[in-house]
This record gives structure tokens, C-alpha cells and sequence, in this order.
């Protein structure tokens, strides 16, 4: 709220250049909020995969999840006015991969009822493929 009031401030002084700075910071504060959102429900689809993967069978609980994620993530990333995505198809890349350490922390602990370390459960699953399924749940027009 800060920021708006300074806006108004330096738009009612003419500071046109000062004015265009907190533009610039108010929409790297929103990106940043964008991806932080994108990036948590990305554990919890990245979670359901890895638990797909790991037990090789699935549940309708884990289906709905990886569902709802997906159609959170690209909620989230669908510029509604301006048209078009907040984030590329790297950048999604990018969010998944910081996403997936915390996924498999979670997934060792639901994985067999806890049965593996984090380490453990990465040796059992398949990095990349995971991640790419879960790229190509998000992206649209893109097929699971």
C-alpha cells in the first residue's frame, strides 16, 4: 500500500521516471506472489506424481489433486486482462524443478507409510519423467 501512495505522490510531482521505478518494483512484487503460488501448488502435483511413480498405482484422492493443481497452476499463470502467461513454458520448467525437493521431502513421508529418506525415494523415482508429465499436464492444449 506503500508503493500506491509514493505512485500517486510522485504522479502528482510529475517524477515520471520515479514513478515508472515503483511500477517496475510493484510488478516484480506481483510476479513474485504469481510464483510463489504457482510454485506451491506445484509440490502438491509433483507429490501425487512422485507417489504415482514410487507405488506404481494411483487413487481417485490423488487424482483429484493432481487435477485441481493443474488447474490452479494455470489459473494462476493466465494473464486474465493483458492476455497471454506470466510465466514461458521454461520459466514453468524452472518453478517445477525448484518445486521438487520439497515434494519429495513430503512424498517420503506418504510413500509406503514413510518407508524411505528423501534420498532414498529419489533413487527409487524418475526426476525427469515426473517432471515432464507434470509439464505437460500444465501447459495448454498439451495432453497428460
Amino acid at each position: 500500500m506503500e508503493e500506491l501512495l509514493t505512485l500517486k505522490d510522485l504522479l502528482v510531482q510529475g517524477d515520471v521516471q520515479g514513478a515508472l521505478m515503483i511500477v517496475e518494483e510493484l510488478t516484480e512484487m506481483s510476479r513474485n506472489d504469481i510464483i510463489k503460488t504457482i510454485r506451491s501448488y506445484a509440490v502438491i502435483l509433483l507429490l501425487h506424481l512422485i507417489k504415482q511413480q514410487a507405488e506404481n498405482r494411483t487413487t481417485r484422492s490423488w487424482e483429484v489433486s493432481i487435477r485441481n493443481s493443474v488447474r490452479e497452476i494455470q489459473r494462476e499463470n493466465k494473464r486474465r486482462k493483458a492476455g497471454g502467461y506470466y510465466l514461458t513454458p521454461e520459466e514453468l520448467w524452472e518453478t517445477l524443478v525448484e518445486a521438487y525437493l520439497n515434494a519429495i521431502d513430503q512424498a517420503s513421508l506418504e510413500v509406503e507409510e514413510g518407508r524411505y529418506e528423501p534420498e532414498e525415494l529419489e533413487k527409487l523415482v524418475n526426476r525427469e519423467k515426473i517432471l515432464n508429465r507434470a509439464l505437460g499436464l500444465i501447459l495448454p492444449g498439451e495432453s497428460s
